[in-house]
């Protein structure tokens, strides 16, 4: 039985005996049982090594960015040591590595080398938590723009060099001579990428000339919203409609720009119409109280005006302007409302009535009585008359 098992361990098939097969398919089995283990384990001793920069929360995060990836390197590196076990077939007349192997150990070092750089940028990402954390606790805007700004361009350099290496490393690539060769190539590059160039300069002018930062609300090219992040390209803003809209960095600077968030006051102008049956009296009495409640108001300055202003078609129109310094979009609708309703009251309580577009019609109808008939007059809104 034993002699039996050891022939069966013995017996080769494409260059290699069974027990080079089991070998192989142990520490395969070996590597994907213990792989999260493994991770785990490296994950912990990372985390000794960064604790005292992190919160209480940093293992947590760690092991939520960095256990997938390290499960792939823990995996290929037991790929690796399987993949050697077996032997492979040699080339007639070739001499040095066999074609299956070396195209093989070309594959395996392009995925350990993108595994790598995974795992990198997902430790990037956690010192960008880290610091974000930080910049959240702090008054100013600016290192809250900085900190993902900065995150995604070591990222962008992680990968621009990850792809050297692979260049170098496995398809042999003299990479200094690369670089150094571009010259013409390099311009001809230049131009084909000109946007992107455009916009990635915008973006060093936004962070230098700070027109606006991350939380500010802006109005820029029609567009009315939050700015959430500012990135190596685009910058990305939150309108009122809960949109997501994405803007080049290079529309930022070019186009006129109004920052909402550094106004001191938000202005509100409209017309209150009153219909012509408004005494003299009525209206003074009306905006001389008006202007003394937007003057007292708590959340307003002293340059409001209550005006009687102009007589239009239908109405008297008083002229209602006031500035509210409440920057907080739910804050300024609630003292608008609160002044709307002082309006009403004060109008009702003067007597007078608000207008609205009316038309007056004189229809004459024919009479058998010789005697001329007065004229009768029909009072209604516009609205009616189609």
């Amino acid at each position: 039985m034993l002699t039996d098992f050891r022939e069966y361990l013995s017996y080769e098939f494409l260059g290699n005996s069974m027990s080079a097969y089991l070998w192989f398919a142990g520490i395969l089995l070996f590597g994907y049982i213990f792989k999260t283990l493994l991770s785990k384990l490296i994950t912990s001793i990372i985390f000794r090594l960064v604790k005292r920069f992190s919160d209480e929360e940093g293992q947590a995060n760690l092991k939520r960015l960095l256990i997938q990836p390290l499960e792939v390197v823990v995996f290929l590196v037991f790929l690796f040591l399987a993949v050697n076990v077996l032997q492979y077939p040699v080339d007639p007349g070739s001499e040095g590595t066999p074609f299956m192997k070396a195209f093989m150990l070309r594959t395996y070092q392009i995925f350990i080398i993108v595994a790598i750089t995974w795992v990198i940028t997902r430790f990037v990402d956690f010192i960008g938590l880290i610091f974000q954390n930080r910049a959240s606790r702090t008054t100013s805007k600016m290192d809250d723009q900085l900190v993902p700004f900065f995150k995604d361009f070591m990222k962008v350099m992680i990968y621009i060099f990850a792809f050297l290496v692979v260049l170098a490393s496995v398809f042999n690539v003299n990479v200094a001579g690369m670089i150094a060769g571009l010259g013409v190539g390099g311009l001809a590059i230049a131009f084909a990428a000109k946007e992107s160039l455009e916009n990635l300069l915008a973006s060093f002018t936004i962070f230098l000339d700070h027109p606006f930062v991350v939380g500010d609300l802006v109005e820029v090219d029609g567009i009315t919203g939050v700015i959430e992040k500012i990135g190596f390209r685009s910058t990305r803003i939150r309108t009122l409609e809960k949109t997501f809209v994405t803007v080049p960095n290079k529309s930022m600077i070019d186009k006129p720009l109004n920052n909402l968030t550094l106004r001191t006051f938000r202005r509100v102008h409209f017309d209150v119409n009153l219909t012509y049956d408004t005494t003299s009296q009525q209206i003074k009495a009306i905006t001389t109280e008006l202007q003394d409640y937007i003057d007292n108001h708590p959340h307003t300055n002293q340059d409001g005006r209550i005006r009687f202003q102009n007589l239009g078609a239908s109405s008297k129109d008083v002229m209602v302007l006031y500035f509210v310094e409440a920057l907080d979009w739910n804050e300024f609708i609630n003292i608008k409302e609160e002044v709307a309703y002082k309006i009403v009251e004060v109008v009702e309580r003067h007597g007078a009535e608000f207008a609205f577009p009316t038309q007056t019609l004189h229809l004459f109808q024919e009479s058998k009585v010789t005697a001329p008939q007065p004229p009768k007059t029909v009072h209604f809104p516009s609205t009616d008359i189609q």
